[in-house]
């Protein structure tokens, strides 16, 4: 009796051997064949992946210009926004210098600009006016002597010395 449990246990073992080697075959060969499947449409799904990373690039790089030129706009608008304020800056500290300087000729009794452009003005009317006078002819610029002068004097007895066209004329 001892024998019969022996050679069921010793058969049972031998199918159970059977069934694992059955099992890793069919194993091995469901490896295989995925990996012939995969090298068939390897190249099909290598390329659909290859498709879908240029479309995320595009994506990605439109989104980032996109984002640059907001980024640049705003900075443009800063960067406008603080010259016109530091322009505005510089005015006001010229203004002031001005003033300060002003008030210090002042208090040196220094002529200011506005005194410098008048003496100018008056220079040039003077100098129009001597134009003027020097255009003339000598004769024109010779002006009669005041009555009462030193000057008239001379006239009178220059005039009275010499005789007359009229009078030689008429006493021949």
């Amino acid at each position: 009796m001892a024998k019969h449990t022996d050679d069921s246990i010793g058969s049972s073992a031998a199918e159970a051997a059977e069934r694992v080697k059955a099992s890793a075959q069919q194993i091995w060969l469901a490896g295989l064949g995925a990996f012939a499947k995969a090298q068939q449409e390897g190249g099909k799904v290598f390329e659909s992946l290859v498709a879908d990373g240029v479309n995320l690039q595009r994506k990605t790089q439109a989104s980032a210009q996109t984002q640059m030129a907001e980024a640049t706009e705003k900075l443009s608008a800063l960067a406008g926004g603080l010259s016109s304020r530091a322009g505005q800056q510089w005015d006001r500290l010229e203004g002031i210098f001005e003033e300060r300087v002003a008030k210090a000729l002042e208090r040196l009794n220094m002529a200011s600009r506005d005194d410098l452009d008048a003496l100018n003005q008056r220079i040039d009317e003077l100098q129009a006016q001597v134009r003027q006078l020097s255009a003339k002819p000598a004769s024109a610029r010779r002006t009669p002597a005041r009555p009462g002068t030193r000057a008239a004097a001379k006239t009178a007895v220059k005039t009275a010395s010499k005789p007359s066209a009229k009078r030689g004329k008429a006493s021949r």
